[in-house]
């Protein structure tokens, strides 16, 4: 009986080479999405799936609080988690939270197929030399995107500090403080400083 999977990446080309991995070896996924929002909307109109493979920084994840949401969603069906950048320390709270595994994009095709179909089954799957830390990067996807003075900035959102504080100590000014506030809320799709906190406490940005 072919596989009902859903496999949700904002990367069209990584969710289109995994779908036609997939297909090459006679799995069927039945479904594909570009943000969380969408793969919770399919969960809901078509599964629950055999599977759910959720992008780690789509949009709409919120760190790892979009796993548990899809988890729930997904009643007791597996749901597991795949990260171009994602580190050792990640995979293992996903893994912690309930997550059935972790798929690093670098695994080769053969390897991705066998993973998917572990986790199908009901199989915990994490590589041994990532979970080792062998492969573990030092930046994450959450922090990728962000530069060096946005990242300070960010770490004074989660100090509770005011826009005048973290200006003070970072020996700029106030209004620069605001911009840059301004670019994280855009960047991390957050309604405001509180919120651009919350999103990155969730993903375990320190």
């Amino acid at each position: 009986m072919p596989l009902k999977i859903l496999i949700a990446d904002d990367h069209d080309m990584v969710r289109e080479t995994i779908v036609m991995f997939l297909d090459a070896d006679g799995a069927t996924v039945s479904r594909a999405a570009s943000t969380l929002q969408e793969a919770l909307q399919m969960i809901e109109t078509d599964g629950p799936f055999d599977l759910v493979l959720l992008d780690y920084t789509m949009p709409g994840m919120n760190g790892l609080e979009g796993l548990k949401t899809a988890i729930k969603a997904n009643g007791d069906k597996p749901v597991g988690l795949i990260s171009g950048t994602a580190t050792r320390i990640i995979a293992e709270q996903a893994l912690a939270l309930g997550a059935i595994g972790f798929l690093p994009k670098t695994l080769p095709a053969k390897s991705l197929v066998n993973a998917v179909r572990f986790m199908a089954a009901g199989e915990t799957y994490a590589p041994v030399d990532f979970m080792s830390g062998k492969d573990d990067p030092d930046e994450t996807d959450f922090e990728k995107d962000l530069s060096d003075r946005e990242k300070q900035v960010l770490r004074g959102l989660l100090s509770a500090k005011s826009n005048k504080e973290i200006a003070r100590d970072l020996d700029l000014q106030e209004v620069t403080i605001k911009l840059h506030v301004k670019t994280l809320c855009r960047k991390l799709d957050a309604r405001n400083r509180t919120d651009a906190a919350m999103i990155a406490r969730s993903a375990h940005f320190v």
